[in-house]
């Protein structure tokens, strides 16, 4: 990549029904906008799913539009947290489709997904220090495709924290009772989401009854990752260290 052409960052999340997804989305755009030399540089927002727009569409109206402003290059920056279906096939297929129909002079990058980054162990660290338990599940929604939970095993090794999973075993259910029989009584849960939506109102509702289950045991549930400056600024220094690697 040519680092004096202007670079604009179209941030690619899964999508959903629910409206609150999208303007968390569009609010972590905001911050990582305001990171970004002002009149140079451009973010926006796109879906896989629950988009009037196929994503290939969505990335060619991006690409049109960034151009106007004497943009050539667009970095695909996949919000997913797992290495699943839509990282590994999907997101690649739909711009295969957009490059087929952008203009001559313009270049679309792939970036790898957030959940791959190095710093999110760092930023699980800091979070962790800011819960008092005794000990941290970071709870993730969970893929049946091969090795796919490696990264949530990783950063959970790293950060002294054990896992569980939405989707497949072992559940939070599962795991809470084998630490409270390993004698914990502070537990604190993090969700492995990005944004508030269906599922983690369901996962505040499963801690709820948690609690009622277990009314001698402290349990402190965290908000999800995506909406705070910590986040922008981890995505922003990624993107910056990929630049110079590939600039």
């Amino acid at each position: 990549m040519q680092t004096n052409k202007i670079t604009a960052y179209l941030l690619v999340s899964h999508g959903s029904r629910d409206p609150r997804p999208d303007l968390a989305m569009q609010q972590l755009a905001g911050l990582l906008g305001e990171m970004l030399p002002q009149g140079e540089n451009f973010v926006g927002v796109a879906t896989l799913e629950a988009n009037i727009q196929p994503l290939h569409q969505q990335i060619q109206d991006f690409t049109d539009r960034v151009q106007a402003f004497g943009c050539k290059i667009v970095q695909i920056i996949p919000l997913f947290l797992l290495p699943g279906f839509h990282v590994m096939t999907d997101i690649p297929a739909e711009i295969a489709l957009a490059e087929e129909a952008i203009s001559a002079g313009m270049t679309i990058e792939l970036r790898p997904y957030i959940g791959s980054y190095p710093g999110l162990e760092r930023f699980f660290s800091k979070m962790m220090t800011s819960v008092k338990a005794d000990v941290s599940i970071i709870l993730a929604h969970g893929s049946r495709r091969a090795d796919s939970h490696t990264s949530v095993e990783n950063i959970a090794a790293t950060v002294g924290a054990v896992t569980a999973y939405w989707s497949v075993p072992p559940s939070l259910e599962v795991r809470v009772q084998e630490l409270i029989a390993a004698g914990y009584g502070q537990i604190a849960i993090f969700p492995y989401f990005l944004f508030t939506g269906g599922i983690t109102d369901a996962i505040a509702q499963a801690v709820e009854t948690l609690k009622l289950q277990f009314p001698s045991v402290s349990f402190q549930l965290a908000q999800p990752l995506g909406t705070s400056r910590e986040f922008a600024d981890l995505i922003w220094d990624f993107i910056k260290e990929e630049e110079k690697v590939f600039g």
